[in-house]
């Protein structure tokens, strides 16, 4: 399973988005009360924040511009929203208002709208990951004011998730495996020079 080069950490990355992803959007929806989002703050710092922080560094070694940049931006964005959360809980700073928290979610849309962009010449099932991302982001966004809006955010947050966990789980099996065992399907946008996300072996 090693030769000597750089692991392949896109699963990580991945894992650790879809995770977080997911249990904070079950939460937005409903599914569990919002008592539970305590459970959510630890797994923000570390893994949906530290660890995919790292895997973008790690990319950075690998020359993944793409994983570089976007690994390292989602962990920096979970890592900061634990930790404003827990400010606000423990009453370090006040509680931001919902014109804040839009204008965060439509900044982080910006960002994933031209991150899409980039993730069209990878593969199609990462690519669906940055198309649900960027209406997630504008939904949570409108959501600040609506509540219904907000708990649909919460049910398509899960499908972005449960996505994110697939390419997760198709890089890393795929790579162990040595072959192709669960498609990523082919670039949107095709070229020869397509960012390694996904991997000879990951597609």
């Amino acid at each position: 399973m090693s030769n000597g080069q750089l692991a392949h950490v896109g699963a990580l990355g991945l894992g650790g988005f879809a995770l977080t992803t997911f249990v904070l959007n079950v939460v937005n929806a409903g599914i569990v009360s919002s008592d539970n989002l305590g459970m959510v703050l630890p797994i923000g710092i570390f893994y949906g924040g530290l660890a995919q922080f790292c895997a973008g560094m790690w990319d950075v070694k690998r020359g993944d511009t793409f994983g570089a940049t976007c690994f390292t931006s989602y962990g920096a964005f979970w890592m900061s929203v634990a930790v404003m959360i827990l400010l606000e809980n423990t009453g370090v700073i006040a509680a931001v208002p919902r014109e804040g928290m839009a204008l965060l979610f439509i900044a982080w849309g910006i960002f994933s709208v031209y991150a899409t962009v980039a993730s069209l010449k990878i593969n199609k099932a990462l690519a669906a990951v940055f198309v649900t991302l960027v209406i997630l982001f504008f939904l949570l966004a409108i959501g600040e004011w609506n509540s219904t809006v907000h708990k649909a955010a919460g049910y398509e947050g899960i499908v972005c998730a449960l996505i994110a966990w697939y390419c997760s789980a198709a890089i890393l099996i795929n790579n162990v495996w040595e072959k192709q065992v669960l498609p990523l399907g082919s670039p949107i946008i095709k070229n020869a020079a397509a960012a390694k996300v996904g991997g000879e072996k990951g597609k």
